[in-house]
């Protein structure tokens, strides 16, 4: 009796849950197809400015306002799909020990912590839209709120799909349960009012311990500074929590930060029409011969892509599968071969053009063409100690040596890859010429790369030009989500006076300007294992470059050396989450590349320790 009275529940969860399933999967879709819309007329409209201003000598005045407007909707929609594909970025090295009951436990708790921050951000940006309204534009003379609109809907998309993926996932009754229980406590925190007297204490509270006990939970890092950060507003000032949204607005809609989603296009195009394929082949005919030859080949072929798709995880997948089966088949070990891959992620962290030095200098205003001329050069010292690691490792190895190739094989190689050799260094001596903006040169690689896979590598196909566009929504938008989020936080810091107080602190320290840059090393590799670069770079960027400046550091030597310590906290195991990436790419479990990895980052802070000692590593090239 008791089974069939349990028996239609069930299917009517089964079902409720397919409906469930359904709905999310046709918003998906729908939101899919204007995100890839919107990202075409993006690329169409820059290439007509670039075309415009730089051939006709006639500029279209109303450019800029138009894709500032289609960047923000891009963003949102892309934060939207990354919600339906859970890919917004999320630290989940201590979930995944969890037994399953416990994991499934913690994975409720980020669906309710989502749930939660949007459900209390709606009405705040449905009043930001309001107030956008009274606001027309200089050049088409519309209302600010078609542009402002992205953000309720956006919010309100993001709430719709992340609550039809808790029914989709049986997940309800646990998250209903962890609302309620929030829904009280905030009820009797705003009831008592405990945190009116505690003055700085609020931010220990707020941003310490609520986004450390989030993100460690793995809640999404976005969603767990932007919790913080209402939490902080709404119990612990009077502000109007409608400045968060313009915070937000303004964190996310940089108009540098249009040539994110490009770039993460134009890597993606680069590896879809063979144009990695050709650079890591020609690399391969170079150098595969000698002892250690391909893993050379593997530290020089990350250089020459590294930076251009926006991603780390697709720069190692577009190199992993050309280069790791012939290394295989030359005795090499998956521990070796995934430990070495996530050591180049670090390396190569500062080559332009960098979506983390693009990040950074739209929130810190250093000039993005001084980082890219500098970033060349740190890379170039961090490869050489990687390589006189594989050069010591390869004296030991007795591998059989592979065929050397005649000159006139790789000649041929070679003539086969200038068109993909020439990509990177195009793109960056445009930017560092002032020839065109990081935005514009990264329309014009996609132009590049698109006529050289149709036309001379004859490898383009249409089929996958749509979930190209989607993928890089979906990126784009984790990225950018995370970046506004995290703008909301260092303006709430900014407000408290803690700024000040830091700043106070560390002009203090014993040592003078090279203690502060030992210290910044520390807290950026901790920071970069913890958080990832982008909200790393985001949130304590705008704090401590003022502060370097103080103490008369060179905010470019100081990009570089915060920028390597984050790259190598983020490949670092046992918490850099690049570096299980870099084991998934490589197919191999993360106990077995440990062993390998700890000689490559010994190399790689003796690069930093060199890098940080002598800053004319960083600035000799900067005009």
């Amino acid at each position: 009796m008791n089974s069939l009275a349990r028996q239609p529940r069930s299917s009517a969860q089964g079902m409720s849950g397919r409906l469930a399933e359904w709905i999310s999967a046709g918003l998906g879709h729908i939101v899919g197809v204007a995100a890839a819309l919107l990202l075409l007329a993006e690329i169409g409209l820059l290439l007509a400015g670039v075309i415009a201003r730089y051939v006709l000598h006639r500029p279209i005045v109303w450019v800029d306002e138009l894709t500032s407007t289609f960047f923000i909707w891009l963003a949102l929609l892309g934060a939207v799909l990354a919600s339906r594909a859970g890919a917004h970025m999320r630290l989940t090295a201590l979930v995944d020990r969890l037994p399953g009951k416990a994991a499934g436990g913690m994975d409720a708790l980020a669906s309710a912590a989502a749930i939660l921050f949007l459900a209390l951000l709606f009405h705040p940006a449905y009043e930001y839209a309001a107030d956008e309204s009274f606001i027309t534009t200089p050049n088409f003379q519309i209302s600010g709120a078609w542009r402002a609109s992205a953000l309720p809907i956006a919010i309100g998309l993001m709430l719709a799909i992340t609550s039809l993926n808790v029914v989709a996932r049986r997940q309800s009754r646990t998250v209903a349960a962890m609302l309620l229980v929030a829904a009280a406590a905030g009820t009797v925190a705003v009831w008592l009012n405990p945190f009116a007297e505690l003055g700085n204490v609020n931010l220990i509270i707020f941003f310490v311990g609520v986004i450390l006990v989030g993100v460690l939970a793995g809640i999404p890092i976005a969603f767990a500074f932007g919790l913080a950060t209402f939490s902080y507003v709404a119990l612990a000032t009077t502000t109007p929590t409608v400045v968060l949204i313009g915070r937000l607005d303004e964190g996310m809609s940089h108009l540098i930060l249009l040539s994110v989603p490009l770039f993460v296009f134009l890597g993606l195009l680069i590896e879809m029409t063979g144009m990695a394929r050709a650079m890591v082949q020609f690399l391969a005919g170079l150098l595969g011969h000698v002892r250690g030859g391909l893993s050379y080949v593997l530290v020089g072929a990350m250089y020459l892509v590294s930076g251009i798709s926006g991603s780390k995880a697709a720069d190692m997948a577009a190199i992993a599968p050309v280069l790791f089966p012939e290394m295989r088949r030359r005795g090499a070990k998956d521990g070796e071969l995934v430990a070495l891959l996530a050591a180049t992620g670090a390396q190569t962290e500062t080559v332009p053009p960098s979506i983390v030095l693009i990040t950074l200098g739209s929130v810190t205003g250093v000039s993005i063409a001084a980082l890219f001329t500098a970033g060349l050069l740190p890379a170039v010292l961090l490869g050489a100690t990687l390589c006189f690691v594989i050069w010591l490792r390869s004296r030991r190895e007795n591998l059989p040596p592979a065929t050397r190739k005649s000159v006139g094989a790789i000649l041929r190689l070679f003539v086969v890859a200038i068109p993909a050799l020439a990509l990177p260094f195009i793109i960056r001596a445009a930017v560092v010429e002032g020839v065109a903006t990081a935005t514009e040169v990264s329309t014009l690689g996609i132009v590049y790369s698109a006529l050289i896979g149709m036309f001379i590598y004859r490898q383009f196909e249409w089929k996958r030009l749509y979930p190209m566009l989607v993928e890089t929504a979906v990126l784009s938008g984790s990225i950018l989500f995370i970046i506004g989020c995290a703008t909301a936080v260092a303006w709430a810091l900014t407000q408290s006076g803690f700024s000040q107080d830091l700043a106070l602190f560390l002009r203090k320290l014993p040592g003078g300007p090279l203690m502060f840059l030992f210290v910044s090393v520390v807290a950026f590799i901790v920071l970069g294992s913890l958080l990832e670069g982008i909200p790393a770079i985001v949130l304590f960027g705008p704090l401590m470059f003022p502060i370097a400046h103080q103490v008369g550091i060179d905010e470019v030597h100081y990009a570089m050396v915060i920028v390597i310590a984050m790259g190598v906290g983020l490949f670092m195991p046992p918490f850099g989450l690049g570096y299980y990436i870099a084991c998934a790419i490589g197919q191999a479990k993360p106990s077995a590349g440990i062993p390998y990895i700890r000689g490559y980052m010994i190399a790689l802070l003796a690069g930093l320790i060199v890098l940080v000692l002598f800053p004319a590593i960083s600035t000799v090239f900067v005009k």
